[in-house]
């Protein structure tokens, strides 16, 4: 699909303005919340085989060294299994165990009902179409190769660097 004019920095500037505090919310949440980056590891594995880490870290766009840590807490838990690669003896395979997947199905079931209150009062289509605008944005920034959080650190160091200069 090839759009005829492009947005408009006004536009961008819209898009900046009503995201950024939301992931920088969520960023938060997630740092304090072990529960957070739990389940969002236990998805990138859910209806998956064995796993690389490699893998895991461009599925959910962070660094690979942080998906290691997060996997040994989920390993430790009893939540998933790490074999060698049968292809790649170096390399490492994740996998959900029962208890990844009840631990999975229990977050889901959480968060699920916590978003469910913030959008009681939506339109269901306005729900669905929010869903598709936000799965499309982050498919555009992984495959600029950035995630969220690091285009709002992004935005924060310009922030930061434009105030120095003013200052």
């Amino acid at each position: 699909m090839e759009l005829a004019v492009a947005p408009g920095r006004d536009d961008v500037q819209s898009l900046v303005d009503a995201l950024f505090p939301l992931a920088t919310g969520l960023d938060r949440t997630r740092r304090r919340r072990k529960g957070a980056a739990a389940l969002s590891l236990l998805q990138a594995l859910a209806g998956r085989g064995g796993v690389r880490i490699a893998e895991l870290a461009d599925l959910r766009v962070i660094h690979a060294s942080r998906v290691t840590r997060q996997v040994q807490e989920l390993k430790a838990r009893g939540y998933v299994q790490v074999a060698a690669d049968p292809a790649d003896g170096r390399a490492l395979l994740v996998t959900l165990t029962a208890a990844g997947r009840e631990e999975l199905r229990h977050l889901t079931q959480a968060d699920l009902s916590q978003f469910s209150r913030l959008v009681a009062d939506w339109e269901p289509a306005d729900v669905r179409i929010l869903a598709t605008l936000l799965e499309r944005l982050r498919q555009s920034m992984a495959a600029a190769g950035l995630s969220l959080a690091a285009a709002v650190d992004a935005v924060e160091e310009g922030k930061d660097a434009a105030e120095k200069q003013v200052g």
